[in-house]
């Protein structure tokens, strides 16, 4: 039994008559008939009642009718799973902060292209609560997010830590705060500030590290990217973490440059996370591998860099332990990364 055999019969049916059915199936009546007769023998049933008239459906047909509607339905509807898996498999949607941009997002997304070319990928730039509700909701497929150490997260997420940085100070290259090797709270509080918008951990980071306190002027921009892009601009400073300046553009041209803060400074955390709810499709799980092979890369290419660096041009250390009580989460199965060299800063 052939599908088109059953679509034949719906055919005749709805149209009523073999030369109708033929005609709006492109297909010759001779032809037609002969299927629908191979069917006939095959059932043990006479479907049509054939006359010199021509053909009709028989009693014995209009029984069966509502089982050969059922099948072509059936059919119909794998059909349309199918082309919604295809067209699922074939686009990735990644929600991301702007901080995973440099070190991250830009290497692996050509990696993938050229790995996985009829693939495209949607990037989406949002706040770590945004791409959190749109992976719950199935709007996106991973997410790439920041904490700080101790942070809790929401349930509900694999998570795996890609990068693991500090605040620094960026600031344009021929700035006053250039010329310092460290930047204390009181010479930020001296210079125009640009701060992330609430919502952002940069935010809460530099709100708790000035306690309360103004800057002689501040703006509030949307992102990581239009911050470092008004520092070059010299429209003042910001505080990013290390890993979001260290390889941008802007700081390889020596436009802009970072300087470790005179403060505490809680490791910054990169991870990729997906829902336990959802099931990864082969390219969703291909993304994520390159995301921790490019994590590696980035890490490893910077230790190369401090190496080759004078002492006092380097970033202050990083503690690069992890307390178990940080990024443990009962309802996430959580992968964590060998913990990597501290990151350096660039003249």
């Amino acid at each position: 039994m052939r599908i088109e055999q059953l679509e034949y019969i719906e055919a005749v049916t709805r149209l009523g008559s073999l030369r109708r059915a033929a005609e709006a199936l492109h297909v010759s009546q001779p032809a037609l008939s002969e299927t629908v007769r191979n069917l006939e023998r095959e059932l043990g049933v006479d479907i049509l009642d054939r006359r010199r008239s021509g053909a009709r459906i028989s009693a014995a047909g209009r029984e069966l009718l509502p089982h050969i509607i059922g099948v072509l339905d059936a059919v119909d509807t794998l059909r349309r799973a199918a082309d919604d898996q295809h067209r699922t498999t074939r686009m990735i949607r990644l929600g991301t902060v702007n901080a995973a941009t440099v070190p991250l997002l830009v290497p692996t997304i050509q990696a993938f292209r050229a790995a996985h070319p009829e693939t495209q990928v949607e990037v989406t730039g949002a706040q770590q609560a945004e791409i959190h509700r749109e992976l719950l909701e199935g709007g996106l497929d991973l997410g790439l997010v920041n904490y700080l150490q101790g942070d809790d997260k929401p349930p509900g997420f694999h998570t795996t830590e890609l990068l693991r940085g500090r605040p620094v100070v960026c600031v344009r290259s021929d700035s006053r705060l250039a010329a310092l090797r460290t930047v204390s709270v009181a010479d930020l509080l001296s210079e125009p500030l640009i701060v992330m918008r609430s919502g952002y951990v940069m935010h809460r980071y530099v709100h708790r590290l000035l306690e309360g306190r103004s800057p002689t002027f501040s703006y509030s921009t949307d992102g990581a990217e239009m911050g470092k892009l008004m520092v070059a601009e010299g429209l003042g400073t910001t505080v990013l973490p290390d890993f979001s300046v260290i390889g941008d553009p802007l700081e390889r041209a020596g436009m802009i440059t970072t300087r470790p803060l005179d403060a505490d400074t809680p490791a910054v955390l990169m991870v990729i996370q997906h829902p336990l709810s959802a099931t990864m499709t082969q390219a969703a799980r291909d993304l994520h591998a390159m995301f921790v092979r490019s994590a590696e890369t980035y890490v490893r290419e910077a230790a190369d860099r401090a190496a080759t660096r004078p002492a006092d041009q380097r970033t202050e250390p990083a503690d690069q332990r992890t307390e178990s009580a940080d990024l443990s989460d009962p309802d996430s199965d959580l992968s964590v990364l060998p913990d990597p060299p501290d990151l350096p800063g660039r003249n």
